[in-house]
């Protein structure tokens, strides 16, 4: 796969993300809503293997604006390789690659696009990749659709394979960690088991951030940015669960609270949002630890 020309490849994809937020807070729909379907789990035409952490984000954004309904993606000459060809004057996407350096300043490194990881100097590359819609000569498989019964059932057997305990009463849905336990309304509160297990898949993500889990900040106050960060790494997890689950996660007003304290923090670091969507993916990594088989397509992603 060709890089693209070195340049600030966190500004460029936080700009991209930021103008998605802003073009769906009006109806408080964020770039990583989707309706479930086989366009929520971005895959590579060439490996065959989700996309991963931010480039999922990036491809849910990019789907969302072009309204693909597929998605699989691949670079030029990935397509090229399977006898498809990009449309001329079709837009591509950037995604983003992560290589590990062991060795010290390399010549030509982009300083800009790197950080440190133990030992390790992990940098980015980024490259363009073209939806299945905007090539010719391909056509998308057929992929099941699970009926909406057993993706309720399928949810139930994934979240109580997560060990976290789960209390029912009230109407408030919300995490403690000091007892380390989720609270949700009744099942029957719900519209629909989509919805209920779409908060509580939320919930239980911000259970992961538990000090014998995860060990997340879990301590900042409404209101703060340390909380709304703590909001979008789970809002982006459940996100990632939901679809691999096939289930849908719609707008919620609740959002309003948060919209400008998420813009505000990707504003000032245009590495805030890949750092929130690789917890969220940590996260996801996770649960599917839990479950009794880890399925082997969600191993080794782009």
């Amino acid at each position: 796969m060709a890089s693209q020309d070195r340049g600030d490849i966190y500004s460029r994809i936080t700009a991209d993300i930021i103008a998605a937020i802003e073009a769906g807070a009006g109806e408080f729909r964020m770039p990583w809503h989707h309706d479930g379907t086989s366009t929520a789990r971005p895959v590579n035409v060439a490996s065959n293997k989700p996309y991963r952490g931010i480039n999922t984000l990036v491809l849910w954004a990019a789907a969302t604006h072009a309204n693909h309904g597929s998605g699989i993606w691949g670079t030029y000459q990935q397509w090229n390789a399977k006898g498809a060809q990009v449309r001329r004057g079709e837009r591509g996407t950037t995604v983003v690659f992560w290589k590990i350096d062991a060795h010290n300043n390399q010549d030509g490194r982009d300083e800009e696009n790197d950080q440190e990881v133990g030992r390790h100097r992990v940098f980015a590359r980024a490259y363009t990749v073209f939806n299945s819609a905007q090539v010719d000569g391909y056509t998308s498989p057929e992929l099941p659709v699970l009926a909406d019964d057993e993706r309720v059932k399928q949810a139930d057997r994934f979240c109580s394979h997560l060990g976290i305990e789960v209390s029912h009463g009230g109407d408030r849905a919300f995490y403690s960690p000091a007892s380390d336990v989720v609270q949700m309304p009744e099942f029957q509160r719900f519209k629909d088991g989509t919805s209920y297990y779409a908060v509580l898949l939320h919930e239980c993500g911000h259970a992961s951030g538990a000090k014998h889990r995860l060990d997340r900040d879990l301590s900042g106050r409404f209101g703060s940015e340390s909380y709304a960060m703590e909001e979008c790494v789970v809002e982006l997890l459940s996100a990632l669960i939901c679809a691999d689950l096939s289930l849908t996660v719609t707008p919620r007003p609740d959002h309003a609270a948060y919209i400008a304290s998420w813009l505000n923090v990707l504003r000032d670091d245009p590495r805030a949002i890949f750092t929130a969507s690789s917890k969220a993916q940590q996260a996801a990594d996770w649960m599917h630890a839990q479950q009794p088989r880890v399925a082997e397509e969600y191993r080794g992603a782009a």
